[in-house]
């Protein structure tokens, strides 16, 4: 079965939701073809036990770790992907983050085009995900136009509490930046937002904000369930003529004058390899040999600092994070990385994540005391680190990067939070499952022998073929990467609309 459109876009997340948004305007017919459904609600989206000690919401799809141990990611498969998951946060990469620049382990290469050539879209993107923070707070917050759009998300008492402890001790705490509605998200259910699905209009991801917009359009439309197989060029290898995908067990073909991949860092590196043939052989859009390598995936530890003498009385919590250790003004020299709240952890989230079993009983008398911390780390791109298919499964192959840098940023975390007043200081460092920030195997770059794309995100390979998605990042910086990936994506939409 063969349709026709000017533009398809495979995947619907921040990536994809976004170049549909920039482009909707233009009257180009788009059709965006995802994988999963919209995402239903049902009485497992509040349910901590049901999401994460069942795992009711996570894909059954396995990867392949090139140990030979088959392993569970953290990806998720609907309208809108892994937004419908994540925290909220979106932040800017720091000014810094697009220069080259030393860390404790090699070299960040830095970007090729800098922060204030992004600043313009990082605008746009803010407003379609209604970001909610405060310019000033952070010493590290590159320079924004014009203030965000809507004040921060208001701190719990206890969280207030905490803001006060950190700032007694030399640290700035800041607000973080969210795409939330408060009052949407909390009338479903009094839960945090972190590592939720979202079922309603409270967290502004990727189906809510940009993706929505882009349907109220006549000439944008989506088609779920579509798991594509392939794409398919013509004699000359130049152009894509068509996207191949199953939809309840028939093949379809999709042909187009332009497309764009925006299935994950991983899922888009593995359809481009798959898509190889006799003029790409291996792999489409490959002739740099760097498709699927450099892959990044953020170092990150999960903090509890515990206070038994003050209850942790939050709901969701995720308000505030310090960015004092994220250059490299320290007594180590080198930059080591972001510290944010995580979202509240009841005792049912802390028994499915402690590292050895523990009884219910205990892990709700820890969490009642408990503050959970997220500590980032940027992962440096290597060209060994990277996606393979075999056998039509995809393996991974991530070489962790930069530890000595996150194992500092351990150690002066856990040294604030006992001088703040948390005598008891637990951490869990987390390894491949936790695939969030996943980014880097098609990097950006201006020169095609060593980059996939360009800076408008489009191939140097095939002349209609775009990737829009974390893919693309030449670095992982130490931040969320959702804004980023909305930006860039915005900003090739209207470099599309410019070729007409």
């Amino acid at each position: 079965m063969t349709q026709t459109a000017d533009m398809v876009i495979i995947g619907s997340g921040v990536g994809g939701a976004s170049l549909a948004y920039s482009l909707a305007a233009s009257g180009l017919r788009i059709v965006i073809l995802e994988r999963g459904d919209y995402l239903k609600d049902s009485p497992q989206a509040r349910d901590d036990i049901a999401i994460f000690q069942r795992g009711f919401y996570r894909s059954s799809e396995e990867w392949l770790g090139t140990d030979g141990e088959s392993f569970l990611p953290g990806n998720y498969y609907y309208v809108g992907g892994n937004s419908k998951f994540f925290g909220a946060v979106m932040y800017r990469y720091r000014h810094e983050d697009f220069a080259p620049r030393p860390h404790a382990d090699g070299m960040s290469p830095g970007w090729p085009i800098s922060y204030e050539e992004l600043a313009p879209w990082y605008d746009e993107a803010e407003a379609i995900f209604r970001v909610r923070g405060s310019v000033g707070q952070d010493p590290t917050e590159p320079a924004h136009s014009k203030p965000y759009g809507h004040p921060p998300v208001p701190d719990e008492p206890a969280i207030a509490s905490v803001r006060q402890r950190l700032e007694r001790v030399g640290i700035h705490p800041s607000s973080l930046p969210l795409s939330i509605d408060l009052d949407a998200w909390l009338e479903r259910a009094g839960t945090g937002w972190d590592a939720f699905p979202n079922t309603g209009l409270g967290k502004i991801d990727a189906e809510v904000g940009p993706l929505t917009k882009a349907l109220g359009h006549p000439n944008v439309s989506i088609v779920t369930g579509a798991n594509v197989a392939r794409l398919e060029t013509d004699a000359t290898g130049r152009r894509v003529t068509a996207a191949v995908y199953t939809k309840e067990g028939i093949e379809h073909r999709i042909l187009a004058d332009r497309f764009a991949v925006a299935a994950g860092a991983v899922q888009t590196a593995a359809l481009l390899l798959r898509s190889r043939n006799q003029v790409h052989l291996t792999g489409l859009a490959n002739s740099s040999d760097q498709l699927g390598r450099n892959f990044m995936n953020h170092n990150t530890t999960a903090m509890l600092a515990i206070d038994p003498f003050a209850p942790n009385t939050c709901v969701y919590q995720k308000t505030i994070a310090f960015n004092d250790f994220y250059n490299e003004n320290n007594e180590y020299g080198f930059p080591l990385g972001n510290v944010q709240l995580l979202g509240h952890i009841t005792g049912n989230i802390l028994k499915a994540n402690f590292p050895v079993p523990v009884p219910a009983w205990f892990a709700k008398v820890v969490a009642r005391y408990a503050y959970g911390w997220f500590l980032t780390s940027e992962d440096l791109p290597n060209p060994e680190s990277r996606v393979t298919v075999h056998d039509d499964r995809i393996v991974m192959h991530w070489v962790r990067s930069n530890m000595r840098a996150h194992e500092a940023l351990i150690a002066k975390t856990r040294a604030v939070m006992r001088k703040a007043g948390f005598p008891i200081v637990l951490t869990h460092t987390f390894g491949r499952k936790t695939t969030s920030h996943q980014c880097g195997t098609a990097r950006m770059g201006n020169d095609p022998k060593t980059a996939v794309v360009d800076t408008d995100c489009r191939s140097h390979d095939v002349e209609n073929l775009f990737i829009t998605d974390a893919s693309v990042l030449p670095t992982s910086a130490a931040v969320n990467p959702a804004l980023t990936i909305a930006a860039l994506a915005i900003k090739a939409g209207a470099a599309i609309s410019r070729q007409g």
